[in-house]
């Protein structure tokens, strides 16, 4: 059997590639949260996530948080307003949506960390 990899086909694939990141960034967000007992290795633990790396990945929890939840809505209209024919097009509109929110959530982002 062979996929036909299409819009719909890749917006499947990422959009459980991003819920499964959320699931493993909310498990290591709980460990974090879980250390704020102990105010030494809270700071440890901040000062760890406080490396260049970390804000990059930063960007893609945004980039997984903006693309999961515009890919609910466009499954959701799918379902409950019958708009099968047009889910090509409702992903490239949720696209263009989702990187106009990313471009403005990342900007300060990147300020903060003194990137820009």
């Amino acid at each position: 059997m062979r996929y036909k990899w299409k819009t719909g086909m890749w917006a499947f694939v990422l959009h459980r590639a991003t819920g499964l990141g959320l699931a493993i960034y909310l498990l290591m967000h709980i460990n974090v949260v879980s250390s704020l007992h102990n105010p030494e290795s809270f700071d440890q633990v901040m000062a760890f996530l406080s490396q260049p790396l970390f804000r990059i990945l930063e960007l893609g929890l945004l980039f997984a948080v903006i693309y999961h939840s515009l890919n609910g809505v466009r499954v959701f209209l799918i379902d409950f307003f019958n708009m099968t024919k047009s889910h090509a097009k409702i992903f490239w509109v949720l696209a263009v949506i989702g990187c106009v929110i990313f471009v403005l959530g990342a900007y300060p982002m990147l300020h903060h960390a003194g990137i820009l």
